[in-house]
C-alpha cells in the first residue's frame, strides 16, 4: 500500500491543531490509507495514549509513536510484519529523538513544539513500512 505523504502531513497537521499526537498520528495514517473505521472510533483507541500514556507525561511512550503503532495494527494483516514494523518504528523514533518517552521531549507537556513533527517523522516511517 503506498501512502501520499503529502496528504498524510497535512491531515496530521490539520489534526494535531485540536487533537493530541496519538490521534492525529492514528487519525492521518488511516484516512490516508482509507480504513474503514470512523474519526470518533479512532478517537477512542488513541485518546488513553495522549501525553505519554494517560496524559502522565512523566516516562510516558510519545502519543505520536503509540498513535502509528496503534494505525501500524490496524493497517497490517500479518502478525510477524506488525511486530517487525512496531520494532522497526520504537527503534527509528528513538534514533531521531533520542527517546521515545513525551516528558523528554515535551519538556512534561510544557513545550509542545516538537510534537507535530514528531508525529509526521513517524507516520511516514509507517508509511514507508507499508509499502
Amino acid at each position: 500500500m503506498e501512502l501520499d505523504k503529502k496528504i498524510l502531513e497535512e491531515k496530521i497537521r490539520e489534526y494535531r491543531t485540536f487533537k493530541s499526537c496519538s490521534e492525529s498520528t492514528l487519525m492521518g495514517l488511516c484516512e490516508t490509507a482509507e480504513y474503514p473505521i470512523s474519526q470518533s472510533e479512532m478517537c477512542k483507541l488513541a485518546c488513553g495514549f495522549a501525553g505519554g500514556m494517560g496524559g502522565t507525561f512523566d516516562e510516558g511512550t510519545c502519543g505520536a509513536l503509540t498513535g502509528a503503532l496503534i494505525a501500524n495494527g490496524l493497517l497490517v494483516d500479518d502478525e510477524v510484519k506488525i511486530k517487525a514494523n512496531a520494532k522497526e518504528l520504537f527503534n527509528t523514533f528513538k534514533e531521531e529523538y533520542g527517546t521515545v518517552r513525551c516528558d523528554k521531549i515535551s519538556d512534561y507537556g510544557k513545550d509542545k513544539s516538537p510534537c507535530v513533527d514528531c508525529c509526521v517523522f513517524i507516520a511516514n516511517k509507517e508509511a514507508d513500512l507499508l509499502k
